[in-house]
């Protein structure tokens, strides 16, 4: 086979890179402020992390408050650091708040999370799945209370590749008022950062956005290591992004056999991964991809962006019990 294939088939070419983060931009910040709009809310409410997801998303709302000619301040920005919570992103999180002038509530979620395990009996030293969930559903709740204290709609920040993989909480980050990442590729949310960085804003933000790219992909739901880094890193538990966003846009997109989007990865990533290691991810995709579609079964509203949806209203609609 002479064709090439690109690794990264959601990201566009060098000489259109700009145009195309441009209407990527537009996709989200109209859907948004179209939302905002209809539902007559004062203010979004927004979890803020220090991770790209987080980041991304809070562009988005920033950028459709201008739009609208509202105060920056109507975007509430929400840090809950937990166990798991590096100085890293924190740092990174309130700077970012900081420097882009919208409203920061800092609610620690560690006291409660302490409390409600106990109160359902769970060992707060058994790190375990019900010691993860707590923390991400305790986030899910501080942001809906806060959004009905403020008159405001729950910004949801997860990507498209999380939703593809099942990589969220079910009624926890899973759950929002509106989905402005649903349709973005991981791929994607980090070229989009790193786009924002280098052209819509100036130094001081350029500088956060740069850092928390280099930061690793993490949850941060497990505790820290003895320096107060992160110990979770996501890529290490459900395999490299850029390995799932090629086998989803292929399955997604042209509905190829797991067969032909095998041989296809081991030529496009030839010089990166051995083809064992590539079959063992695309099984971990598959298999996760067909377990995890109850989470997408009920997802919020967000805008289409990259061609293909995971939207159970729009382009995808599958039985929660096929088998994979």
């Amino acid at each position: 086979l002479h064709r090439h294939f690109t690794k990264t088939p959601f990201l566009p070419k060098k000489k259109d890179s700009e145009a195309y983060c441009e209407d990527v931009f537009n996709l989200q910040v109209h859907g948004l402020l179209r939302r905002w709009e209809h539902t007559h809310a004062e203010s979004l409410v927004i979890g803020i992390s220090g991770g790209l997801d987080s980041t991304l998303a809070l562009l988005v709302c920033v950028l459709a408050a201008d739009r609208l000619g509202y105060h920056r301040e109507q975007v509430i920005g929400v840090t809950m650091p937990g166990f798991g919570t590096s100085g890293r992103t924190y740092n990174n999180a309130i700077a970012l708040m900081e420097q882009l002038g919208i409203s920061i509530h800092e609610i620690p979620i560690r006291e409660m999370a302490t409390q409600h395990l106990q109160d359902i009996g769970h060992d707060i030293n058994q790190h375990d799945i019900t010691y993860e969930n707590a923390q991400a559903r305790i986030r899910t709740l501080v942001l809906m209370d806060m959004a009905n204290k403020y008159n405001g709609l729950v910004v949801g920040t997860g990507d498209m590749s999380e939703l593809a993989l099942g990589w969220a909480t079910y009624c926890g980050d899973q759950m929002s008022m509106y989905g402005v990442n649903a349709g973005v590729p991981k791929t994607l949310v980090r070229y989009m950062v790193h786009y924002a960085a280098e052209n819509l804003f100036g130094e001081e933000i350029r500088n956060i956005l740069l850092d928390i790219i280099d930061t690793p992909v993490s949850p941060e739901l497990l505790p820290t290591d003895e320096n107060g880094n992160i110990a979770q890193i996501t890529e290490d538990k459900v395999g490299p992004y850029e390995l799932h966003d090629f086998f989803m846009y292929y399955f997604l997109r042209y509905g190829f056999t797991r067969e032909k989007i095998s041989f296809m990865a081991g030529i496009a990533f030839e010089d990166v991964y051995e083809q064992e290691v590539i079959d063992h991810w695309l099984g971990v995709f598959m298999r996760r991809f067909f377990t995890q579609q109850f989470k997408r079964s009920c997802l919020p509203d967000g805008p289409k962006v990259v061609g293909v949806s995971l939207s159970p209203r729009g382009d995808w609609r599958m039985p929660s019990d096929a088998s994979f």
